[in-house]
């Protein structure tokens, strides 16, 4: 059976500052020691959480997307994490799905976060992105997200029924004041769709002061932690068993007993 070998990238950012944080994650980036088939870096990584967006936007074609494709080349590695990106006259916090042969997917987040006025800024995505990597497929969501179950919910694909993905990742600039709610809701999604889940934030005071504690995650298909960390600056590189997973489901298979539902909103 495959395995997936990911790598998170746990990082303070520069706020507002895309020059200095494309500099610093190059450099982590290409530090990297062991080999690794999947990079995740935090929310808006380029910028923080900012509520700019018609300064910072960029277009598909700007400098953000540019660098993703060059690190990703050179390095024989997919990337993915968000950005800011103007489209039509719109701003969306879309996360890039970037491969080493150039070629890209992307998802812009649907649930924008209200609370910070995301949702008076931003545009919603309506479509969710799945992508597949040697056999494993992977549902890319961004930080909010965490918290609407429906949004990130297993269906079960015919005709033989199988699981639409086998990990889920969210990337955040989740605030510490409500972490608590980040690592039970992450343990909530392994459990519930039987899924390996990662969860990468960034650490540090952003432009509102608001501290961000980290609390990256990788979590196993029966919600064991297979990796935390909090309030530190960290890289870290897990090989996830695609047997492993496969033994989950075959000896406990709950999802056959799950309602049937559809997106038909989206």
């Amino acid at each position: 059976m495959p395995t997936l070998t990911i790598s998170t990238i746990q990082t303070n950012l520069h706020w507002e500052n895309k020059r200095a944080n494309l500099q610093v994650l190059s450099e982590k980036i290409n530090s990297l020691r062991h080999k690794t088939e999947l990079v995740i870096l935090p929310e808006m990584f380029s910028t923080g959480f900012s509520m700019n967006p018609e300064l910072l936007a960029e277009r598909m074609d700007g400098e953000t997307v540019g660098w993703m494709k060059e690190l990703s080349r050179e390095n024989r590695i997919i990337l993915t994490g968000s950005i800011i990106i103007e489209e039509a006259g719109k701003y969306y916090n879309r996360l890039i799905w970037m491969m080493p042969n150039g070629d890209l997917g992307y998802y812009d987040k649907r649930h924008l976060f209200g609370y910070s006025g995301e949702d008076q800024k931003y545009s919603p995505g309506n479509k969710r992105l799945i992508a597949s990597v040697k056999g494993w497929k992977i549902n890319l969501q961004v930080c909010y997200d965490l918290r609407f179950p429906v949004w990130a919910r297993q269906q079960l694909t015919a005709p033989d029924r199988t699981p639409e993905y086998d990990v889920l990742i969210y990337v955040a600039n989740w605030p510490e004041r409500r972490s608590h709610a980040w690592k039970t809701l992450l343990c909530a999604r392994a459990i519930e769709n039987q899924s390996y889940v990662i969860g990468v934030n960034r650490v540090g005071n952003d432009g509102n002061d608001i501290y961000h504690s980290g609390n990256s995650l990788v979590i196993d298909p029966m919600g064991e932690v297979l990796y935390h960390l909090a309030d530190e600056e960290d890289i870290f590189t897990i090989t996830l068993e695609k047997e492993k997973l496969r033994e989950i489901r075959d000896k406990l298979p709950f999802l056959k007993d799950a309602d049937e539902f559809g997106l038909n909103n989206y």
